[in-house]
């Protein structure tokens, strides 16, 4: 386990590059290049076990990262990371096991990332423990493994090509930025209607007011629909008046890297390379990956 690559430079591969570079691993991060984002740079960044299956996994990994978080919220101006208080409202909270709602207690208070600091945060991380992040555009992840005898899969809705995972689903998800009108603590509701979910978030960042949201399967259109935005902040207008007159900063589309079940697993690959695979997180990257991270390390120290 000397020398490792990851593909993905989402918050997944960054965070578990981060924890094998700080273990004198030499590590380099593989990632495309292009114009589209990854999934956790247009994230809202709330920690919250949201679109993500075995959801008792995902809770044990979430419990796992808000220890980390917590300790990152004591330096919130270098990494991002706050812990603020919230609201829930309607059926949010009906869905998530018990465990994470006494972890964040009540009234709940839940780290609220930043992602325009830290993902750079975790790249500077990187750096420091001789990490390394490279851009490759790659087709499978051989490719990978001719370079290295372990390969870290971080590569989120990319695994249906690069490891032929048919099952991975794009989400999308659309949010509105506007300027604050002076909302401090983030809000969550969710409602049922014909069958299906519609949840409403604002979450107030250091640059704005995020609003959101939404969440349409097999939707891969990253162009911001204006009648969709309208929507978003009719919706939360119901829930805090004072948004329905705030200007527009900004309109995000990103695609939820979704799988019916989290793919976290070793494989041999041809040739003898070993491979974990650590991908389908769905809207809770952020949420799990210090878990899931460590869990990649678990993997590795019993081969």
């Amino acid at each position: 386990m000397d020398d490792v690559i990851v593909v993905g430079a989402g918050v997944i591969g960054l965070t578990t590059a981060v924890m094998l570079a700080e273990r004198d691993v030499n590590v380099r991060v593989w990632s495309r290049g292009g114009p589209a984002p990854t999934a956790s740079e247009v994230s809202g960044g709330l920690c919250w076990p949201y679109r993500i299956e075995p959801q008792e996994r995902a809770v044990e990994w979430a419990v796992r990262s808000f220890r980390n978080f917590a300790w990152l919220a004591e330096q919130p101006a270098r990494t991002g990371v706050r812990l603020v208080r919230g609201t829930l409202e309607d059926d949010a909270g009906g869905s998530v096991p018990g465990e994470w709602l006494s972890l964040i207690g009540s009234p709940p208070r839940t780290p609220l990332v930043d992602m325009q600091t830290y993902l750079p945060y975790l790249q500077g991380r990187l750096a420091a423990a001789g990490g390394r992040r490279e851009q490759r555009e790659i087709s499978s992840v051989a490719e990978a493994a001719a370079e290295a005898p372990v390969v870290i899969n971080c590569s989120g809705l990319g695994a249906r090509e690069l490891a032929g995972d048919a099952r991975m689903q794009p989400v999308r998800g659309q949010i509105v930025v506007v300027e604050n009108p002076g909302i401090d603590e983030w809000f969550l509701a969710s409602r049922s209607d014909s069958g299906e979910t519609q949840t409403t978030y604002l979450l107030p960042q250091p640059y704005g007011l995020l609003l959101g949201g939404t969440a349409e399967e097999d939707n891969e259109d990253l162009t911001p629909d204006p009648a969709t935005t309208e929507a978003i902040v009719r919706r939360c207008a119901r829930f805090r008046p004072a948004v329905a007159d705030a200007r527009i900063i900004e309109e995000r589309v990103g695609l939820r890297p979704y799988r019916p079940r989290v793919r976290l697993e070793t494989q041999e690959l041809p040739g003898g390379t070993l491979c974990v695979h650590n991908y389908g997180h769905g809207g809770a990257g952020v949420t799990v990956s210090w878990g899931c991270a460590l869990d990649v390390l678990r993997l590795l120290d019993a081969v």
